[in-house]
C-alpha cells in the first residue's frame, strides 16, 4: 500500500503545471493583446517548417535553415529599420529604390578604381542621405510619409537609372565580395552544412541595436509614445520632431547597409534591384506584429515575418508545381489575415 502514495503527486502536479503555463500565457496576451500578431506569427512559421519536413522532407537541415538566414538578410535588415517609422504611425516607401541607387553607384565607383571599403561607404550614405531627406519633408515641411517617401523613392530610382541601364557587374577580386562569402560553422554530410555570411552577421547586429533603440533607449519609448497618440507626446515634452527624423535617417541608412549586404551576394547592381522590397519590408513587419496605425511592434517580430516570407518561397519552390505568381498572391492572403488580425487586436486594446 505504501507503493502507491509517491507516484500521487506526480499524477496531480503534471495538469496542475500545465494549467500554469496556460494560464500565464492567456494573462499575457490578455494584459498585452499586441503580442498576439507577433506570436501568430511564430506558430505560423514553425508549422511551416514542420509541415515542409513532413511534405518535402530536408527542410529541417542546416544547408536550408542558412540558406533562409542567407537569403534574406537584405530583407530582415530593411524591415528592421521599418519598424522604427511604422511604430510612429509613418512609412518608408523608398528603401527599395535606395537599394537600387545605392548598389548601382557603389558598384560603379569600386570599378573605377575607388577603395571598395570607401565605396561601401558611399552606399550607406546615399541611405542616409535619402532617410534625411524624407525626414526633413515630414517634420519641416509637413509632408504627409507616405507622399514624402514616395517621391524620394522615384527620385531615387530616376538617379539609378541615369546612372546606368545595364547590370553593372562588380569585379570578381573586389574585396566587397568578402561580405558575401559564406563561413562554414558546422560541416555537415554532404553539402548540408551550416553557413553564414558577413551580411547575416551584419544582420543580427542590426536587429540587436534596434532592439536596444526601441526598448532600452529614450528615443524608442518616445517612437511608441508618437504612435500611440503624437499630440500626446508633443504635450509630454518628448522630443517628437527630433524622434522622427533620426528614425528616418536611420530607415534610409538601414537601406544603404542592405544595398551593401544584397551587392556583395549578387555582385550584380541594377537600376531595378529592389523593386517591391518596400512592400516585402512593410509585409514583414505586419506579418511580424507591427500595428500600421503605430504604437505597437516589435524589431524581432519583424524578422519572424521576413522568414516567414522566405520561407514560402522555399516552400513552393520545392513543391514545383505552384506557379511563381501565386507567391504574390498568398502573401496578400497572409497579409490580409494579419491586418485584420490587427484591427481584433486595436479593438480588445480600446476596450
Amino acid at each position: 500500500m505504501s507503493t502507491v502514495t509517491p507516484d500521487a503527486p506526480a499524477v496531480a502536479t503534471t495538469p496542475k503545471a500545465t494549467q500554469t503555463w496556460w494560464r500565464g500565457v492567456v494573462r499575457t496576451l490578455t494584459t498585452n493583446p499586441s503580442t498576439l500578431p507577433t506570436l501568430a506569427s511564430l506558430v505560423i512559421f514553425v508549422g511551416m517548417l514542420i509541415y515542409g519536413e513532413l511534405a518535402y522532407g530536408k527542410i529541417l537541415q542546416y544547408s536550408t535553415i542558412s540558406n533562409l538566414f542567407i537569403n534574406n538578410a537584405h530583407i530582415i535588415i530593411i524591415a528592421a529599420g521599418m519598424t522604427m517609422v511604422i511604430v510612429t504611425g509613418g512609412i518608408d516607401l523608398s528603401v527599395g529604390a535606395i537599394v537600387a541607387l545605392s548598389s548601382v553607384a557603389g558598384v560603379m565607383l569600386a570599378n573605377a578604381g575607388l577603395n571598395p571599403w570607401l565605396a561601401v561607404g558611399v552606399m550607406v550614405l546615399i541611405g542616409s542621405v535619402f532617410g534625411l531627406f524624407s525626414g526633413v519633408l515630414i517634420q519641416y515641411f509637413n509632408v504627409q510619409p507616405f507622399i514624402a517617401t514616395l517621391s524620394a523613392m522615384f527620385l531615387a530610382r530616376g538617379l539609378a537609372a541615369i546612372l546606368s541601364t545595364d547590370a553593372e557587374k562588380l569585379d570578381k577580386d573586389s574585396p566587397i565580395r568578402l561580405l558575401g562569402a559564406k563561413i562554414k560553422l558546422i560541416d555537415g554530410p554532404k553539402v548540408n552544412d551550416l553557413e553564414i555570411t558577413a551580411g547575416v552577421i551584419l544582420a543580427f547586429l542590426v536587429i540587436v541595436l534596434a532592439f536596444y533603440l526601441m526598448h532600452r533607449t529614450r528615443t524608442g519609448r518616445t517612437a511608441y509614445a508618437i504612435g500611440g497618440s503624437e499630440p500626446s507626446a508633443i504635450l509630454m515634452g518628448l522630443p517628437v520632431h527630433r524622434t522622427k527624423l533620426w528614425l528616418y535617417v536611420i530607415s534610409g541608412t538601414l537601406a544603404g547597409m542592405a544595398a551593401v549586404v544584397y551587392t556583395a551576394r549578387i555582385g550584380v547592381g541594377q537600376n531595378i534591384t529592389g523593386d517591391g522590397w518596400e512592400m516585402q519590408a512593410i509585409a514583414a513587419t505586419v506579418i511580424g506584429g507591427t500595428l500600421l496605425t503605430g504604437g505597437a511592434g516589435y524589431v524581432l517580430g519583424s524578422v519572424v515575418g521576413s522568414l516567414v516570407l522566405g520561407l514560402m518561397i522555399v516552400l513552393i519552390t520545392r513543391d514545383g508545381t505552384v506557379p511563381p505568381e501565386w507567391t504574390t498572391i498568398i502573401t496578400g492572403g497572409i497579409l490580409l489575415a494579419f491586418v485584420l488580425l490587427q484591427r481584433a487586436v486595436t479593438a480588445a486594446r480600446r476596450n
